[in-house]
């Protein structure tokens, strides 16, 4: 056995088209309805209202309980034509004289009184006597010996009215459902243009035009809402595709340059291996000179996967741990790991200064919360970049110190500034660690790329390039790690001073200071002390 298909789904104007065109005719056909049961019963009550005011002359009646006759219709007893009056004489039985003239068959009486079954005194409807033509209006009254004089009136008059108003109302409603149709068609049409705007610009979009906007004609109304709504999943979906058409980009720039940085240790590896195996006799100068180069760029190609691994751990895992962190003696440290590996650099560790003149303090324990030996890589890298990237001579200063964001642009975005990471809330008390430079500075250009991955700046003097480009990649991601963020001032010819901001541990509140607080700071105030140089951006 096979079901039948269930029948397709009309179309939203279809259907729209179709319902108010029921809806229409159903109320038409309603409203008839209730027109002709009203006019009906109007024109019933008139019939009734003239059956309950006439009677039958008195001496009609005298003459038939006398002498069972009807005496001819003269001017005193002459009826309208449309009344029929009827006797039942004192027998019971239904007399074939009657009153009344008129060639159309009148009521359908019994032969015989008692079988009448009508209420004395109120109207009832009985059928013609051929059961064709329309019914009759009749009403009973009971005389002297028990004699029944029975008045009757066509209702052909209310047949004909409510029967023209039926197919006047059988016309009027198939017009009305018609211009309903066609109007309501064209209406709906109108009313559904934005919405027919918008399926066609959804249809582009999938055929892949993604620039265009869903047009938004009224955006108080439900098309125009929708029009919104699409237009901000829209805008999303955009943000999202140009977000993965970068990542994959950065990727594929993040491999081509890793497999570049890697090609250069392995090429040499390579050769130098090959060079051993195809002079076995070489002198013992020559071979450990060999093994000198291949330990080296071993190390190298070492050291590169161990920076690659980590950016990468960093950028999926969160910080292990968090321990109390006094970044005064961290910079110490670092300050003198550097001096080992560059004798020749005069590096001075200073407190922190936030503006030009103001009053110099002496260096304070600083401490945030974080990693020690991560935030130690971090000054390593910036002290590294420093030395590396600036000519011999070049002073380089750390400045350790507690200041507040906003204050003289600290810890804010401006158009000369490069950053990871959005600034705090102004106000916010935070942990800082400047390592300033009188070097060359950077280019604009060069400046916004400088957190970059395998980024590394055109060198300057008699610098070559130098590393691998992920010392100050790795810095921004241990940075924004610990909650913190990077900044670079620069400028060329004024020298770089790369900012680390980190949260402070006892983070202060503008308002609702406690008792050790009175005047709303928080605990260890900023350390200050005037600049040793003029500021430096690069």
């Amino acid at each position: 056995m096979r079901w039948p298909r269930r029948p397709r789904p009309r179309s939203l104007r279809s259907r729209l088209v179709l319902t108010a065109g029921l809806l229409a005719t159903s109320a038409v056909v309603l409203c008839q309805i209730a027109g002709l049961t009203v006019l009906r019963t109007w024109l019933t009550d008139q019939v009734d209202d003239r059956l309950t005011h006439f009677r039958p002359p008195a001496d009609v009646q005298h003459d038939i309980a006398t002498g069972g006759t009807l005496r001819p219709p003269g001017a005193d007893n002459a009826l309208p034509s449309d009344y029929r009056v009827f006797f039942y004489g004192q027998d019971g039985h239904l007399l074939r004289a009657f009153l009344g003239t008129g060639d159309s068959p009148g009521p359908r009486l019994p032969e015989k009184a008692a079988d009448l079954h009508l209420t004395t005194g109120r109207p009832s409807t009985v059928e013609s006597e051929d059961s064709s033509g329309s019914g009759w209006r009749v009403i009973d009254y009971t005389g002297a010996d028990h004699m029944h004089t029975v008045v009757a009136l066509p209702l052909d008059t209310v047949d004909g009215a409510t029967t023209k108003l039926l197919w006047f109302s059988v016309v009027l409603g198939f017009a009305v459902a018609g211009g309903v149709v066609l109007l309501g068609d064209v209406a709906v049409r109108l009313g559904l243009r934005p919405l027919t705007r918008v399926e066609r610009t959804a249809q582009r979009i999938t055929e892949g035009a993604l620039e265009l906007n869903v047009p938004v004609t009224d955006p108080d109304t439900e098309v125009g809402r929708l029009s919104l709504a699409l237009n901000t999943m829209l805008d999303r979906l955009r943000t999202a595709l140009h977000r993965t058409e970068n990542s994959e980009q950065q990727l594929r720039r993040f491999m081509a340059d890793a497999g570049h940085e890697l090609r250069t240790p392995l090429t040499a590896i390579q050769g130098f291996a090959e060079l051993l195996l195809d002079e076995p006799h070489m002198s013992d100068l020559r071979r450990h000179e060999a093994h000198t180069l291949i330990n080296h760029n071993a190390e190298r190609m070492s050291r590169l996967v161990d920076d690659l691994f980590l950016l990468a751990k960093l950028g999926d895992a969160p910080l292990p741990h968090r321990e109390p962190v006094d970044l005064l003696s961290l910079a110490a440290d670092a300050i003198a790991t550097t001096a080992i590996r560059h004798p020749r650099r005069g590096i001075a560790l200073e407190p922190l200064t936030t503006q030009p003149g103001g009053h110099e303090r002496d260096l304070d324990i600083v401490e945030t919360a974080g990693d020690p030996h991560q935030l130690a890589q971090v000054l390593g890298n910036l002290l590294s970049n420093a030395c590396t990237h600036t000519p011999d001579g070049t002073r380089v200063r750390v400045r350790v110190g507690a200041a507040r964001t906003g204050e003289h642009d600290l810890g804010t975005d401006r158009p000369d500034r490069t950053s990871t990471g959005p600034p705090p809330e102004p106000g916010t008390a935070v942990c800082v660690i400047e390592v300033a430079d009188s070097g060359p500075g950077l280019g604009r250009d060069e400046a916004v790329r400088v957190f970059d991955r395998f980024y590394r700046a055109e060198p300057s003097g008699r610098h070559p390039r130098a590393g691998s480009g992920l010392g100050l990649a790795i810095a921004a991601a241990i940075a924004e790690s610990h909650d913190g963020r990077l900044e670079l001032d620069t400028r060329p010819g004024e020298g770089c001073v790369f900012r680390l901001l980190l949260p402070h541990p006892t983070t202060a509140r503008k308002e609702g200071a406690d008792d050790t607080c009175p005047d709303g700071t928080c605990p260890g105030p900023p350390v200050t002390a005037p600049p040793a140089a003029p500021p430096s951006s690069r």
